[in-house]
Protein backbone atom coordinates (compact mmCIF):
# COMPACT_ATOMS: atom_id res chain seq x y z
CA UNK A 1 0.00 0.00 0.00
CA UNK A 2 1.30 3.35 -1.12
CA UNK A 3 1.46 6.10 1.82
CA UNK A 4 -0.52 9.19 -0.49
CA UNK A 5 1.67 12.66 0.56
CA UNK A 6 1.44 15.93 -1.02
CA UNK A 7 4.51 16.56 -3.41
CA UNK A 8 6.48 19.38 -2.46
CA UNK A 9 4.99 22.84 -3.95
CA UNK A 10 9.07 24.50 -4.40
CA UNK A 11 10.16 22.39 -7.89
CA UNK A 12 11.04 25.60 -9.54
CA UNK A 13 13.12 26.15 -6.58
CA UNK A 14 17.10 26.32 -7.46
CA UNK A 15 19.55 23.66 -7.57
CA UNK A 16 21.89 23.23 -4.43
CA UNK A 17 25.26 24.96 -5.37
CA UNK A 18 26.79 21.27 -4.43
CA UNK A 19 24.53 19.87 -7.25
CA UNK A 20 25.51 22.24 -9.78
CA UNK A 21 28.47 20.90 -11.10
CA UNK A 22 26.89 17.03 -11.27
CA UNK A 23 24.59 18.13 -14.38
CA UNK A 24 28.02 17.87 -16.64
CA UNK A 25 29.08 14.71 -15.09
CA UNK A 26 25.28 13.12 -15.72
CA UNK A 27 25.40 14.16 -19.25
CA UNK A 28 28.94 12.85 -19.66
CA UNK A 29 28.29 9.54 -18.41
CA UNK A 30 24.66 9.51 -19.98
CA UNK A 31 26.58 8.23 -23.20
CA UNK A 32 26.64 4.59 -23.87
CA UNK A 33 30.12 4.91 -25.58
CA UNK A 34 31.72 7.49 -22.83
CA UNK A 35 30.87 4.53 -20.21
CA UNK A 36 32.54 1.90 -22.17
CA UNK A 37 35.77 4.18 -22.56
CA UNK A 38 35.26 4.77 -18.67
CA UNK A 39 35.18 0.74 -18.32
CA UNK A 40 38.37 0.79 -20.34
CA UNK A 41 40.76 2.29 -17.22
CA UNK A 42 42.05 0.09 -14.52
CA UNK A 43 42.69 1.31 -10.95
CA UNK A 44 45.61 3.88 -12.00
CA UNK A 45 46.10 3.45 -15.17
CA UNK A 46 46.65 6.12 -17.63
CA UNK A 47 45.85 6.20 -21.34
CA UNK A 48 45.92 7.77 -24.85
CA UNK A 49 43.79 8.63 -27.31
CA UNK A 50 45.77 5.57 -29.64
CA UNK A 51 45.11 3.00 -27.24
CA UNK A 52 41.55 3.74 -26.37
CA UNK A 53 40.66 4.00 -30.24
CA UNK A 54 42.47 0.82 -31.03
CA UNK A 55 40.34 -1.47 -28.73
CA UNK A 56 37.20 0.69 -29.69
CA UNK A 57 34.47 0.24 -32.89
CA UNK A 58 34.77 3.90 -33.20
CA UNK A 59 36.84 6.08 -35.10
CA UNK A 60 39.98 8.00 -33.55
CA UNK A 61 38.30 11.36 -33.87
CA UNK A 62 35.29 10.42 -32.65
CA UNK A 63 37.19 8.96 -29.35
CA UNK A 64 38.83 12.15 -29.04
CA UNK A 65 35.33 14.31 -28.93
CA UNK A 66 33.87 11.68 -26.31
CA UNK A 67 37.33 11.93 -24.27
CA UNK A 68 36.94 15.72 -24.67
CA UNK A 69 33.51 15.83 -23.52
CA UNK A 70 35.15 13.44 -20.18
CA UNK A 71 37.46 15.10 -19.42
CA UNK A 72 35.45 18.96 -19.87
CA UNK A 73 33.17 17.20 -17.60
CA UNK A 74 36.31 16.51 -14.95
CA UNK A 75 35.81 13.05 -15.35
CA UNK A 76 38.44 12.33 -17.08
CA UNK A 77 42.02 13.86 -16.09
CA UNK A 78 44.78 14.51 -18.11
CA UNK A 79 47.91 15.23 -18.87
CA UNK A 80 49.85 16.33 -22.46
CA UNK A 81 53.55 14.97 -22.07
CA UNK A 82 55.32 15.08 -25.62
CA UNK A 83 53.11 14.73 -28.40
CA UNK A 84 50.43 12.27 -25.88
CA UNK A 85 47.61 13.22 -23.96
CA UNK A 86 47.67 10.54 -21.42
CA UNK A 87 43.93 10.39 -19.66
CA UNK A 88 42.81 8.74 -15.97
CA UNK A 89 39.71 8.81 -14.34
CA UNK A 90 39.27 11.66 -11.58
CA UNK A 91 38.33 9.29 -8.79
CA UNK A 92 37.65 12.58 -6.42
CA UNK A 93 35.36 14.37 -8.80
CA UNK A 94 33.26 11.26 -9.33
CA UNK A 95 33.25 9.98 -6.02
CA UNK A 96 31.97 13.96 -4.83
CA UNK A 97 29.26 14.04 -7.72
CA UNK A 98 28.13 10.28 -6.77
CA UNK A 99 28.21 10.72 -2.94
CA UNK A 100 26.17 14.22 -3.34
CA UNK A 101 23.11 11.71 -5.08
CA UNK A 102 24.20 9.61 -1.86
CA UNK A 103 23.41 11.81 0.52
CA UNK A 104 20.23 13.53 -0.69
CA UNK A 105 19.04 9.84 -1.07
CA UNK A 106 19.77 9.13 2.77
CA UNK A 107 18.53 12.21 3.81
CA UNK A 108 15.18 12.49 1.93
CA UNK A 109 13.88 9.54 0.85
Amino acid sequence: MFKIIDMKPDYTRAIPVEWRPMSQVFAALGDEHRQRILLLFEKGEHLNVGQIAAVSTLTRSTVSHHLKILREAEVLGSEKIGKEVWFWINRPRLEAALGNVLDYLRANC
